[in-house]
């Protein structure tokens, strides 16, 4: 159940005309379950006070996209500079905006804290001393649960994860922080990416507000929010369930009003979903250029892996339908491949497909978050366009292609030499 039915049954009928006005390849993206997948979302938490949505600007930076979020009463999840000028150019300012940066240098510090500031969510215990005074009101740290836990197959073992404050320290880095001059707190962990099995988030909760209780416990502070971080998963494959928000949501909430009822207050509860929002809302539309048959049977696209990277990275599955030949059985098996000058330049390997002639129109499942954003110019193969289509059934060119002006753009400069 990758693309839904609903978003197929919109696109697909129109998909030839759109490809005949726009040119492919481009990525598009259904502002329908965009906005469905959002009201859900509200709707599970509505029993915790104070939930909020914190959508990751890393999984689909587009201004257009970022509004929608807003526009629902999302915040942002920013983790360098270009994300929080985006999220502010889109209405995102002060607390709708959560900072969590990795080795963060001054200057990202000082971008993150002027105009309105954010909630800063520090990785590290020993970046406290290199923000730069005023030391901010409201703080963060993010948690690191080390062998307490085990991260699932995507994200890793979090004991070998680069990210966050170790369990031995985490008392101390509040601590710290008190002294700086910090008199609001919260808390932040991220130990999951794409899970589907709903209990791990669960656990997730649990283990934040263990973790709350016994800072609470040893400084004698209030957290006003815990932050559960993203994870959520996707079913990229048709046979595969898909998250079980209802459970999950359910049991979550039964954690908050336990943690409320021993401690007289609940923090509220903060996520930062990317994927789960926007990833199974977009798709990469290519067309059939050439066919291949040596060793293997080749369907070459005009597309490559610098519009979606993630087979090639993650070795990640993307469902792939040819809407012209939907009746028509998968009798053939292919390799579905762009034209870089990389051998894992694959959308797909070996996938059972009907028959695929030149100018057929192929759809990569799936392309809604970590998709565009995760482009590149590798071998001067350009990113393509982003499209939206709006409920309305109308839809907007939301971002061009890069053209070979914008690859050239950074050699265009004044001469500078340096001579030490």
């Amino acid at each position: 159940m990758p693309m839904s039915d609903d978003f197929k049954q919109r696109l697909f009928p129109k998909l030839e005309a759109i490809a005949e006005h726009y040119g492919t390849p481009f990525h598009i993206y259904d502002e329908a379950g965009i906005r469905k997948t959002g009201e859900e979302l509200k709707q599970a938490f509505a029993k915790i006070d104070g939930f909020q949505e914190f959508f990751a600007v890393k999984a689909l930076p587009n201004p257009k996209i970022l509004k929608l979020m807003h526009d629902m009463g999302f915040g942002f999840d920013c983790s360098s500079i270009p994300e929080l000028i985006l999220s502010r150019q889109v209405g995102g300012n002060g607390e709708e905006i959560m900072f969590t940066s990795n080795n963060t240098a001054p200057h990202e510090f000082e971008a993150a804290l002027s105009e309105g500031g954010c909630v800063l969510n520090l990785d590290d215990i020993s970046l406290i001393d290199k923000v730069p005074a005023p030391f901010p009101e409201l703080i963060c740290f993010r948690y690191n649960p080390g062998p307490r836990r085990s991260g699932n197959i995507i994200i890793g073992n979090p004991v070998e994860a680069k990210y966050g404050v170790s369990h031995e320290q985490v008392v101390d880095a509040y601590r710290k922080a008190k002294e700086r001059g910090a008199t609001r707190f919260g808390l932040h962990t991220m130990v999951a990416s794409n899970e589907l099995d709903y209990t791990y988030m669960v656990e997730t909760a649990r283990m934040v507000l263990e973790i709350a209780e016994l800072v609470e416990y040893e400084l004698d502070i209030r957290f006003e929010f815990v932050n559960i971080g993203g994870g959520f998963g996707i079913p990229y494959k048709p046979e595969d369930a898909p998250l079980d928000l209802d459970a999950m949501s359910k049991d979550i909430t039964i954690l908050f009003d336990a943690f409320k009822q021993k401690h007289g207050y609940a923090p509220k509860m903060f996520m930062e979903s990317g994927r789960y929002m926007t990833g199974p809302h977009g798709c990469l539309v290519t067309t059939a250029i050439n066919s291949k048959d040596i060793y293997r049977k080749y369907v070459g696209v005009d597309a490559c892996m610098s519009a979606l990277m993630r087979p090639a990275l993650y070795e990640a599955y993307h469902h792939i339908d040819v809407p012209a030949k939907a009746d028509q059985e998968a009798t053939e098996t292919y390799d579905v491949a762009g034209s870089l000058c990389e051998n894992n330049d694959k959308f797909a390997i070996q996938r059972q497909l009907p028959p695929i002639e030149d100018g057929d129109l192929v759809v990569i499942h799936d392309s809604g978050a970590h998709g565009h954003a995760m482009g590149f110019q590798y071998n001067g193969r350009l990113r393509p366009k982003e499209l939206l289509l709006r409920t309305d059934g109308s839809v907007e060119l939301i971002r061009r292609e890069e053209t070979n002006e914008d690859y050239f753009a950074t050699l265009n400069f004044e001469a500078d030499s340096f001579n030490p």
